[in-house]
């Protein structure tokens, strides 16, 4: 069963240079219309389901840890749903993921659902990569709203250039990580953007680009279907922290470090 036109997952997003270009200046950019809205429409309801289905937090909001508060956590929805592998092996955008990281090919390094309940608080300034045991910073995440997503539903902010700042990359999403940051990349003078999104619209961030997002003061859950790719070519690293060890066997089954990331949940998304 499919909720849509092949064509729509596959055909090329049309990527200026200047896109590409601000990508690698500012480690992130928005992207409008990277999908129709009536697509992104179409996969919600199945992603919120395996959501639903499959989420293991059930603690009261005012219960739970800072990282809890910041939102819902569920990894590889493609592997319990074949609609939602459509829409994370779209070769659309692993094209866009390949030509902004300058490879000639991604592999699927993992999926991740994260939907703020009403109510849900900050997400703490970090960099994704803390967690990866990746050999290059060739690795990146797509975050694709399915919904619009105003201000206060807390969308991504990002700090601009900070993929090329070292401080806090030892630190874990936590509230010291987030007073960290806030004075460390406000006395590097980064600006930090903060932009709504329109439905289709999606960001894509390398994986030492600090980012935050604001609490979601709306009425309805700010719902996040992400995707994170490597350079087809990536080896992984040794882990440097038990979250890199524990990831490095969840995404990367059967990959010791050294070896190429081309374990049975890394398939080649797209190559030129």
């Amino acid at each position: 069963m499919t909720t849509t036109s092949p064509t729509a997952l596959d055909t090329p997003y049309d990527l200026a240079p200047g896109r590409i270009a601000a990508f690698e200046r500012d480690g992130f950019v928005h992207l409008g219309g990277v999908l129709d809205p009536s697509v992104v429409a179409g996969y919600e309801p199945e992603i919120t389901a395996k959501v639903i289905e499959l989420n293991t937090m059930h603690l009261p909001m005012a219960e739970r840890s800072t990282y809890d508060k910041a939102f819902l956590q569920v990894g590889n929805l493609w592997q319990h749903s074949d609609l939602v592998r459509e829409l994370v092996h779209s070769r659309r955008l692993a094209r866009i993921a390949a030509e902004l990281l300058g490879v000639d090919g991604v592999r699927l390094y993992h999926d991740q659902a994260l939907y703020k309940e009403p109510g849900g608080g900050v997400t703490p300034w970090h960099a994704d990569q803390y967690y990866w045991p990746l050999a290059t910073d060739r690795c990146c995440t797509i975050w694709l709203p399915l919904q619009e997503t105003p201000l206060e539903m807390g969308p991504l902010e990002f700090a601009a250039g900070s993929h090329r700042f070292e401080f806090g990359r030892d630190l874990p999403i936590s509230d010291e990580s987030e007073a960290a940051l806030q004075v460390a990349l406000a006395e590097q003078d980064l600006p930090v953007v903060t932009e709504p999104f329109a439905l289709g619209d999606a960001s894509v961030h390398l994986g030492w680009t600090f980012h935050h997002a604001g609490p979601n003061t709306a009425a309805g859950p700010r719902r996040v279907m992400t995707v994170i790719y490597i350079d087809a070519d990536m080896v992984a690293a040794e882990p440097v922290n038990e979250h890199q060890a524990g990831n490095l066997a969840a995404s990367l089954p059967d990959v010791r470090p050294g070896e190429p990331a081309a374990g049975p949940l890394n398939p080649v998304l797209y190559r030129r």
